[in-house]
This record gives C-alpha cells, structure tokens and sequence, in this order.
C-alpha cells in the first residue's frame, strides 16, 4: 500500500508510459488502450452515471494496469 501511494512510484510509472507511448516497437492500437479511454473518461464522465470514481483515480488505476502490461509484453524496464 505504500508504494501505491508514494509519489516515486507515479513517477516511475508515467515516467514508463511515456516510453510506452514514444516507443515504436508498441503497435498504436495498444497504445490507444490507455489514451482513448482516459481521453473519453476526462471529457465525458457525466455520460457515465455507474463509475464514480474521480478522474485523477480513473487514470492512476488505468496507468498502472496500462504500464505494468505492457512493461512486461515489450519488455521495457522502469
């Protein structure tokens, strides 16, 4: 639990999802697994009545389960 709150861990993490998304060994529409719906979710939350979760936490929850998939499919290291 404290490493999920610890603010070297989000670092570390986005720090990896920009690698993720620069990198060009990831096919787009991978990359598109975390830009489309974190882009729909900031612009649109009111059209989605059953999630109330915050944005902030709706793009840390999808980062982390974003970049440790793909870290471990291409391989990249923190």
């Amino acid at each position: 639990m404290k490493k999920i709150l610890s603010l070297g861990h989000w670092k570390q993490t986005f720090q990896l999802i920009f690698k993720i998304i620069t990198s060009p060994t990831v096919a787009l529409w991978e990359k598109g697994l975390f830009i489309i719906p974190v882009f729909i979710y900031w612009i649109a939350p009111d059209f989605m009545p059953f999630l109330p979760v915050d944005d902030i936490a709706f793009t840390m929850i999808v980062a982390e389960w974003f970049a440790s998939r793909m870290a471990k499919k291409y391989n990249i290291t923190r």
